[in-house]
């Protein structure tokens, strides 16, 4: 499955352009002024005044309808060498960083992109460096764009950047003889430059004070499928720890880089059934355990934790490209005729096939840059600008060193990663990288939300009623939990912005929203303000009070672990364990967002360890399980960590039973009688000292 992103020339703005620019875009969430430079943050994007690109607004409000996003900030592509030093009709990076630090920017995005060999599955977006021209990526592309960026005079600047778009995923998916295959790919994996590359790339630019490195993740409907998802997460691991990089590198990753997954699917989930059938069936899902981008990357989000990243990872989302509006979004579910008709019928992104990825037919623009939308994304991005194709659909002689893929040519009837499907590519378009006129007026036109001035867009001038009952449903040391009653709009509302102290600090589309990264013991005052597609906002509602608890407290969250003993030895070779996990608050729970602890001390012998799942009424497919260290606290020197793939806990419901042992890898024997968890009760009772983790905050349990 593939996606693509490529950018190149940038024809310079007039220098009046500048003074129109400068004060720079903000983000979508308004906060206090940014830290210093000597703090590091632990979202950028969170208190952000971003960087405009000049080059890019100006060719933007050129165009019938883009004054409307022409002020959006969006990334800086470094596609090739000589984009650094830039060129007569190119900025160089210096002259945009300068040019962010006129306009009174803290936040300035730049996408790293010129691996050797890049792109092993796509035409399109070849680069200039050869497979083996490892030494050149580093010398000449790397160290150059980490001394620039490493000046003292960037050092009030938070630069996030996005590690090379499309090169680990390739390896996945695309090197090991599948249908969607390459020999090129075969070549990269085989010499392991890609990982190697992108080792360097974390390693040197993470040394960077200011530096916040994202790792480009593909999308759902490339890596959503099983045989995908863990592997990848696995080649992410194994590229961070490469050529002197560690987890520590990687601020967080990024999904739909360059592509058109569409954000949310309102209109079903991957559980539902049609006349007995699951909808994973259809031919669009086609197996997928997942259908947009937000349930991916929240889902691989978790799986990365596990597989050794930071807890605190963030995940960004390009929504440059995935509004699908217009006059052919859905209205509401398909008929349930069958599978195929329930999912066509209302799914919005309308791509003839996930894999296709191309100036694709009847897109728009999705939602604008925001800081922190949900629980576990750092932000809502424009990585590839609006406006700038993605390859050409006829042969175009070029110094570029970009080919031409036929996945960019409408007449093309496809191959085996896109199922052999028309590729539903815009006609008449130029190189990668280079303006397209056409398609921009189209994602304008297609906006979702609309934009003010265009069909569906500004016209709607009604704000929605203000949000009643707002309330806690529950609380942490480190975060709360708030819901309300829903707003009414003549149009409908689309979603609620959740202010603390007066300043927004996220979005949902729900009636629901869990504040985290709080202080414990300490009072927070919040409202709740309503929107619509059109960009109004109701006035807030009535203002709420609510205090943390104090740290490591039991039973302060909405979900509670219970307990039972079934290991009749406590000195065999294996620990067991019944384990299950209640939901007790008034609104379901994400379980794709929680982990459970279960603390112990292995004693002499292996330091490696294997674990299983017996039974779980949930299934066992559905869990994940594994043992990490946690240092020389008494009975507690390592856990057991339990997670859970995808679905939802409701209200009032429990898990039900799950039954999970362990063992050292060489069989030797525990002492389980001082392990911090342990309990000798063989029914279920709820256990204080086993922690269950929401979003990585302590939500119940008492951590050793």
């Amino acid at each position: 499955m593939r996606t693509r992103g490529t950018i190149t020339h940038r024809l310079r703005s007039r220098l009046a352009a500048l003074s129109a620019l400068a004060m720079g875009a903000a983000l979508a969430v308004a906060i206090p002024a940014p830290a210093s430079a000597a703090a590091r943050v632990d979202n950028p994007y969170v208190g952000a005044t971003a960087y405009v690109n000049p080059d890019w607004s100006a060719k933007a409000a050129a165009e019938p309808g883009g004054s409307a996003i022409a002020d959006e900030p969006g990334f800086v592509w470094m596609d090739r060498i000589a984009a650094i030093e830039g060129s007569a009709e190119a900025m160089s990076l210096r002259e945009h960083l300068d040019t962010a630090l006129d306009q009174g920017a803290n936040l300035f995005q730049v996408v790293i992109y010129d691996l050797p060999g890049r792109d092993c599955a796509a035409l399109a977006s070849n680069g200039e460096l050869g497979p083996t021209e490892l030494g050149r990526y580093k010398d000449e592309y790397i160290d150059p764009i980490s001394e620039i960026l490493a000046d003292p005079a960037y050092a009030n600047l938070r630069i996030v950047t996005i590690i090379e778009p499309d090169s680990l995923p390739n390896l996945v998916t695309n090197a090991g003889g599948s249908a969607g295959s390459t020999e090129a790919c075969a070549t990269m994996k085989a010499n392991g430059n890609y990982e190697k590359g992108v080792g360097y790339a974390l390693h040197t630019l993470g040394a960077i004070p200011n530096v916040y490195n994202y790792v480009d993740a593909a999308h759902h409907g490339w890596l959503g499928w099983d045989s995908n998802f863990v592997p990848a997460a696995q080649e992410f691991k194994k590229a961070a720890t490469s050529e002197g990089a560690t987890v520590s590198d990687v601020t967080g990753f990024i999904v739909n880089t360059a592509n058109y997954s569409a954000l949310k699917e309102p209109n079903f989930t991957v559980g539902d059934t049609v006349n007995g059938t699951q909808v994973r069936q259809s031919k669009w899902i086609d197996w997928n355990y997942y259908v947009d981008e937000l349930s991916f990357a929240k889902a691989l989000r978790t799986e990365l934790v596990s597989q050794g990243f930071a807890s605190n990872i963030g995940m960004l989302i390009d929504t440059a490209r995935n509004g699908w509006g217009g006059s052919h979004r859905p209205a509401g579910p398909g008929p349930q005729t069958s599978v195929d008709a329930y999912i066509d019928g209302g799914r919005i992104d309308r791509r003839i096939h996930a894999g296709n990825w191309c100036n694709q037919s009847g897109a728009g623009i999705g939602e604008r840059p925001t800081a922190a939308p949900e629980p576990g994304i750092d932000a809502y991005v424009w990585a590839k600008p609006p406006g700038e194709s993605d390859g050409n659909s006829a042969p175009i002689d070029n110094d570029e060193g970009k080919g031409f893929d036929r996945m960019c040519d409408p007449t093309y009837t496809g191959n085996g990663r896109n199922g052999n499907n028309l590729t539903g590519a815009l006609p008449n378009s130029p190189l990668a990288g280079h303006w397209f006129s056409a398609q921009f007026q189209e994602l304008v036109r297609n906006a979702y939300p609309p934009l003010d001035g265009t069909p569906g867009g500004g016209t709607d001038t009604q704000a929605p009623t203000a949000p009643t009952g707002l309330t806690v449903t529950a609380r942490t040391s480190g975060s709360v939990s708030l819901s309300w009653t829903a707003s009414t709009d003549d149009t409908g509302v689309t979603g609620y912005d959740v202010f603390r102290g007066g300043v927004k600090v996220g979005s949902t589309t729900t009636t629901s929203y869990t504040d985290t990264g709080l202080t414990a013991s300490t009072a927070y005052s919040y409202t709740v303000k309503a929107k619509d597609a059109a960009g109004n906002v109701s006035a807030a509602s009535g203002g709420l009070s609510a205090t943390t608890s104090a740290g490591g407290g039991t039973g302060t969250g909405a979900l509670k672990a219970q307990y039972k003993n079934t290991d009749s030895s406590a000195t065999d070779n294996q620990i067991r364990m019944g384990l299950q996990l209640v939901n007790t608050g008034s609104t379901a729970v994400d379980l794709s967002t929680v982990k459970v602890r279960y603390w112990f001390t292995p004693e002499a012998g292996a330091s490696t360890f294997g674990t299983s799942c017996d039974y779980a009424v949930i299934g066992c497919g559905n869990l994940t399980h594994g043992v990490k260290t946690a240092g020389s606290a008494a009975g507690a020197s390592h856990y057991l960590e339990v997670g859970f793939g995808s679905g939802t806990l409701a209200a009032g419901a429990s898990t039900g039973e799950m039954q999970l042992r362990l063992n050292k890898s060489d069989w030797s024997n525990f002492n389980e009688a001082d392990d911090y968890s342990r309990s000798t009760t063989t029914s279920y009772a709820d256990a204080p000292k086993i922690g269950v983790y929401v979003t990585g905050a302590l939500s119940w349990g008492t951590a050793p």
